[in-house]
């Protein structure tokens, strides 16, 4: 059996967000650094933001809980690739 760890990384909320950026220029481009394994940002991918929706995620009743249904609503951002030139993959 492998190892293993909970990883339980300290989710932003908006508020955090927006302190983060609150004394950036409008035409500032966002960059989003995906960690390569959790946790681990030494290896990190540089992505960019390029849309953000809100979004509602639902769970619905599971076979432990049959009355469980809950909902969370969220602002999801959505990061791409950075502008480059990619090999076109098979």
């Amino acid at each position: 059996m492998a190892d293993t760890f909970d990883h339980a990384p300290q989710v932003w909320n908006a508020a955090q967000l927006r302190e983060a950026i609150k004394d950036l220029p409008d035409d500032t481009p966002i960059h989003i650094g995906v960690a390569e394994d959790p946790g681990d940002f030494d290896g990190y991918r540089d992505f960019v933001l390029v849309n953000a929706e809100h979004v509602e995620n639902w769970w619905p009743a599971t076979f432990t809980s049959p009355e469980r249904a809950e909902t969370e609503k969220a602002l999801t951002l959505f990061a791409d690739w950075k502008a480059d030139e990619y090999d076109i993959l098979d």
